[in-house]
């Protein structure tokens, strides 16, 4: 049986002025083949509600408000063996080569969407010359999630809307 587990490619243009690192998809993303597809998880809830702006139903609308914002997002683990979406389960996990998407874009800061992100994210990139942030994370399973935390991050990019 085939335990390891692939991530997605990442979502950005050459506008992209923000990237989202989470740490690797949630079993209900990998159904839907995008990022945050458990609409339990507050990810676009709370990004769209920075922006004024409600949750596009679709993966393309999705798309469509990434590109317009000028949003990245991507997995810090491109693939891995998990056990369900718990993060604390992974191992044996590949790390995303962050070039593909810096050197293809104009990304200016860098959040991390909770610790399991921020943790391999700095084993890895502790030495990049891009401002980045570590955030609550969005998962529903997380109990200490700050809306403010996280629009206080986007308004160091974007200004306040």
């Amino acid at each position: 049986m085939n335990l390891i587990k692939m991530g997605f490619e990442p979502y950005f243009n050459g506008k992209s002025k923000l990237l989202i690192l989470g740490s690797f998809p949630s079993v209900k993303s990998r159904q839907v083949e995008f990022y945050y597809g458990n609409k339990q998880n507050r990810f676009w809830r709370t990004i769209c509600s920075y922006f004024g702006e409600t949750v596009p139903e679709t993966t393309d609308g999705k798309k469509d408000f990434l590109t317009r914002r000028n949003i990245a997002l991507w997995d810090i683990v491109t693939e891995c063996e998990i056990v369900g979406s718990q993060d604390a389960t992974i191992k044996n996990y590949k790390i995303a080569n962050l070039e593909k998407v810096l050197q293809n874009s104009e990304i200016s800061f860098i959040i991390l969407n909770g610790s399991k992100a921020f943790s391999i994210f700095y084993d890895n990139y502790d030495n990049i010359e891009i401002p980045y942030i570590k955030l609550p994370s969005t998962s529903p399973a997380n109990t200490r999630f700050s809306k403010e935390e996280w629009f206080n991050a986007l308004s160091r990019i974007f200004g306040r809307t």
